[in-house]
């Protein structure tokens, strides 16, 4: 199905499932302990032999020797696989660091050997045996030092206008300079992966939100056909990103898999999925805004560095400048310089989330400089185009009205918030207020679907779409049960199969609108299907309700349509240039109230409101646990998400969840949610747009913003740990 004008009206918008609070269909698997993740699926092949990852001792150099010897001897052993006997496995440019074979070490924990055994422990104890020798070379591991020297990213830079004389001009300015650390998705589920082969042809039961990349990029490592690989993946226990990409567990399996004879698991322990797998980048980001007596912009300078593996990419921090507010003179760069710390990558936000970490305190000194209420300010700034493509206008644009409904919820303007620091005082505590705007991008990508009727009746959707426990089943179930017009329980949802049609996946916000509609576009083709199975004219306005076809005044039960066999149909959403002509966005007003002890520093949140206008909502139960969830996330990266590097050595130190500090139930108190309404008709027929990731972005401004009106201490270095403003708490009457 070709989408490439804006929808009218068609069967979702009928929304008697769609868009209703729905309880999730897998929850009782996962609740159960029946959800197969990889590493638990015992019974998909017989015999499963052990893996365990031996990771490099150092961080740049070169491997002079490995004495695989002993470890060959230990008890239980079967086989080992050495990065000595592999040249390097091709990489299809998702991944910039190598996942596995040569001598040549590129960070640290890369990956170097495999030890295969009968037992966890025993594959475990024998990896300890293993003697290596390194050339240790010198590598570059501050940021902080590389930053002044960083080269500009080719095709990073946007200039609009003359920045450098609206700056000198402007009545009002801020030039400040903001840090965000090294983060990592310590999701729950490791990367985890079983591999078996049947002649040449090898199945990877893996966790992996994007089937068909890891597909291809599996059948490039190991030098086989595609069509030579499966990769199944029904249930993951999280990935935030870190499982775009195939990553070296899948890689280790297989090869193992294929030495040994056997089928091989591996999962990578905790430590590994710091430092062998993909990051968050740290950046350092200057931003200077210009502004007249009124509030309005008109300069606007964002300059991200970060740094990355050679060959790697940039953390886009400046992609939400570009396009949030108005104002006629812009500049925004992205500097990249190499660092031989382990590879960065995408994770939840990208770009976006540490931008607006940034972006959003800058506005919030902006406002206060100008004396001006911080919703104010981001008002008199609203733009419905593109500010430097002003002939391409929003396709839909709620950002008033998030800040404006949020205001009110929160209290903002009735003596409930204190837009001035260091007012309110509750016995020992500091009590402050702050604000930031949400804004990320909507994604357009192709995707599809295979839908079954049975003669029962039943509803059977086929996409190799993933759930990363955003609740996909469901949407996808409410999607096809509304437009065959079944219940809920008549539907049937398989996901996560190579052998299914290639979806969207689950990255970048862009999983639920993309593969709803990919479920939409297979279900179009069905009920052509049955309507003439059931006997009706293609030109009769016939509709699909209650189990029943209808037009008319004639109705037979779908199942009759499928009376003389299963009926298939299978389709893909594809996209014409609507995203071209308008630009596709979601926005959020974010509020926090903080509480900071007068005596220790200590920071508590008391409360918390997201406000979002994100297209349609598909199910607003999921969609608030997703916004929640982000908002915990940047709760996480405001106060106390930081891996620290060992500038010496070249590693993340914490790099477990006893030393990488993450949200309790104890640090979050209430979360308020509320979704503007909305329908946005150039998205696609199910008129949504994405919402996981737009609950993160602008969360850690917000609190940052809350902290400083509580104690009047402004902090531009993330996380806001309490060493970082004690000494400078106001005086304790």
């Amino acid at each position: 199905m070709k989408f490439d004008q804006p929808a009218g009206t068609n069967p979702i918008d009928r929304m008697k499932l769609v868009g209703k609070a729905t309880n999730r269909i897998d929850g009782p698997v996962k609740t159960t302990g029946l959800a197969p993740y990889a590493y638990e699926r015992h019974d998909v092949a017989d015999g499963q032999l052990y893996g365990y990852v031996l990771g490099s001792a150092i961080a740049k150099g070169r491997i002079a020797s490995m004495d695989l010897s002993q470890a060959k001897a230990a008890p239980g052993v079967v086989g080992i696989v050495s990065t000595l006997d592999h040249e390097p496995v091709p990489l299809l440019g998702f991944n910039t660091a190598n996942l596995f074979g040569g001598p040549v070490i590129q960070h640290y924990h890369q990956a170097i050997a495999l030890v295969v055994a009968d037992s966890f422990e025993q594959a475990r104890a024998a990896t300890s045996l293993i003697r290596v020798r390194y050339d240790r070379e010198d590598g570059q591991f501050d940021l902080s030092a590389i930053a002044p020297t960083a080269p500009l990213k080719e095709d990073s830079e946007v200039r609009h206008g003359d920045f450098d004389a609206a700056y000198g001009q402007a009545a009002v300015t801020v030039d400040q300079t903001y840090t965000t650390p090294d983060e990592s998705h310590a999701m729950m589920e490791c990367h985890s992966s079983i591999a078996d082969w049947s002649g040449d042809k090898v199945t990877i039961w893996t966790s992996n939100q994007m089937i068909q990349w890891n597909k291809r990029s599996l059948a490039a490592a190991l030098q086989v056909p595609e069509e030579d690989v499966r990769v199944d993946s029904p249930y993951l226990g999280g990935g935030f990103g870190s499982k775009l990409f195939l990553r070296s567990d899948a890689v280790l399996a297989a090869l193992a898999a294929r030495q040994v004879g056997k089928p091989v698991k591996v999962m990578l322990p905790r430590p590994f999925v710091f430092n062998n797998t993909t990051h968050r980048p740290a950046t350092i980001q200057h931003i200077k805004l210009g502004a007249g007596r009124d509030g309005r912009l008109t300069a606007i300078s964002h300059v991200s560095t970060n740094g990355n593996l050679p060959n790697g990419d940039i953390e886009t921090a400046t992609a939400q400048t570009e396009l949030l507010y108005a104002g006629e003179n812009r500049l925004t760069q992205v500097r990249l310089g190499v660092l031989n710390l382990p590879e960065g990558n995408a994770m939840r936000a990208p770009g976006e989330a540490p931008g607006l970490m940034a972006l959003e305190i800058a506005m919030d000194e902006l406002a206060e400089k100008l004396d001006m209420n911080p919703v104010d300010l981001r008002i008199v700034n609203d733009t419905q185009v593109d500010p430097v493509n002003p002939d391409r206008p929003f396709s839909q644009r709620q950002m008033i009205e998030c800040l404006q409904r949020g205001a009110a919820e929160f209290g903002w303007n009735e003596g409930k918030a204190y837009p001035r620091p260091g007012q309110r005082r509750e016995g020992e505590w500091l009590v402050g207020t702050g604000m930031a705007v949400g804004f990320r991008n909507h994604i357009l990508m192709k995707s599809g679907a295979r839908v079954r009727l049975s003669p029962e009746g039943r509803v059977i959707v086929e996409t190799d779409m993933t759930d990363i426990g955003t609740g996909t089943y469901t949407i996808i179930a409410q999607t096809a049960a509304e437009m065959m017009g079944v219940p809920l329980d008549a539907v049937t949802v398989r996901l996560g199969d190579s052998s299914y049609p290639a979806s969207a996946g689950s990255g970048g916000q862009w999983g639920a609108a993309n593969s709803t509609a990919g479920v939409y576009a297979a279900c179009v083709k069905l009920r052509e299907q049955a309507a003439a199975a059931a006997g009706f004219n293609a030109a009769d306005d016939v509709d699909f309700a209650d189990g029943e076809i209808r037009s008319s005044g004639r109705a037979v039960p779908l199942r009759q349509a499928a009376s003389g066999g299963e009926l298939v149909a299978e389709d893909a959403i594809e996209y014409g240039d609507l995203n071209k002509r308008f630009q596709q966005s979601t926005f959020a007003g974010h509020f926090v109230e903080m509480a900071v002890n007068a005596f220790t520093g200590e920071p508590r949140i008391r409360r918390m409101l997201a406000v979002c206008a994100a297209g349609r909502i598909l199910n607003p139960k999921a969609a608030r646990s997703q916004v929640i969830g982000a908002m915990t996330m940047g709760a996480g990266a405001a106060l106390m998400e930081e891996m620290a590097v060992d500038t010496r050595f070249g590693f993340f130190v914490n790099h477990d969840l006893a030393g990488y500090e993450v949200p309790v139930h104890a640090d979050i108190p209430h979360q308020q949610v509320i979704f503007l309404e909305e329908a946005d008709e150039t998205t696609s027929p199910m008129k949504a747009k994405g919402v996981g990731e737009l609950g993160l972005c602008g969360v850690g401004a917000a609190i940052a913003n809350a902290i400083y009106n509580a104690t009047g201490v402004r902090v531009r270095d993330y996380p806001i740990t309490l060493d970082k403003h004690l000494s400078r708490l106001p005086a304790i009457a």
